[in-house]
């Protein structure tokens, strides 16, 4: 039997309520999302448990988002595990918005897009000093960052918020396609040497281009769990990014080929009991 999966990176887009102003550039994904027609997909994958990850709605509709999405347990049939929220850490009134999104219940972290941004949007003393109000209840900040932003930006911010549980998005964005990856290869094994940094495996079948395969994602996932290695490494999906040149199926497949050689108990930790250990599911 299968490893069960907790996936730590769905995005649920409902266009009837909520305003994505990023998916006008996206329009090849651009479309209704739900719970249910998530999981009539991925219940026969093996996915047991999501946590919602914050789809970058218009900044007027974070706190929206977030209480509709914790309240969709009934719909996923129980299967909802918690949510990540938005955020904007370099705003003065982030102390507000903090406290009324920590009190949502189901909330186990939040994120701020970092990867379309300026670089020096999280090197201010205002944003570090607010992202680490985070440490107080436990909550995780997931880094979304462009390869290039891997050392420059990344790892000063981490450094300087070492009681902060940071979780790395989609591999830290490898140019799979292009091939082209010293760069980033050095940059991870950089990284991993932060121990309040995880990593998660998600969307990478997004950037291979058509036809992805496991032989063309293999060196890429091995590279991260070589270097974080089996305790810090968590599966995500990134649905429905990663349904760009594939199916969510297909991700599926190829990542339990990937790792069918690791022993169980190390599949589980990969798959679902890390995630409950970081996000405090």
């Amino acid at each position: 039997m299968a490893v069960p999966i907790l996936d730590t990176h769905l995005h649920l887009v409902y266009l009837d309520r909520f305003d994505y102003p990023w998916l006008e550039r996206e329009l090849d994904i651009k479309a209704q999302r739900t719970i249910e027609g998530y999981f009539a997909e991925a219940e026969r994958l093996g996915i047991e448990a999501v946590l919602h990850m914050e789809v970058d709605v218009a900044e007027a509709e974070i706190e929206a988002e977030t209480r509709f999405v914790t309240r969709l347990d009934d719909a996923s049939r129980g299967r909802l595990a918690g949510a990540i929220a938005a955020c904007r850490p370099e705003s003065r009134n982030f102390a507000a918005q903090f406290e009324t999104l920590a009190a949502i219940d189901g909330v186990k972290g939040f994120r701020r897009i970092l990867h379309t941004q300026p670089d020096g949007l999280s090197q201010t003393s205002v944003f570090r000093d607010n992202v680490r109000r985070l440490a107080e209840g436990d909550f995780t900040f997931d880094l979304c960052l462009r390869a290039d932003q891997l050392l420059p930006v990344g790892a000063p911010f981490i450094d300087q918020c070492n009681e902060v549980q940071f979780v790395l998005d989609h591999c830290g964005g490898p140019d799979i396609a292009g091939g082209d990856d010293a760069a980033w290869r050095s940059a991870m094994t950089e990284l991993a040497r932060r121990p309040n940094l995880a990593c998660k495996i998600s969307g990478v079948i997004a950037y291979a281009g058509p036809n992805p395969t496991a032989a063309m994602l293999r060196p890429y996932i091995e590279h991260v769990i070589a270097n974080f290695g089996w305790n810090r490494v968590v599966w995500g999906s990134d649905h429905p990014v990663c349904t760009r040149h594939a199916s969510l199926t297909k991700w599926v497949e190829i990542s339990r080929e990937i790792v069918a050689g690791a022993s169980e108990a190390e599949q589980k930790r990969l798959f679902a009991d890390n995630a409950r250990r970081i996000y405090r599911i």
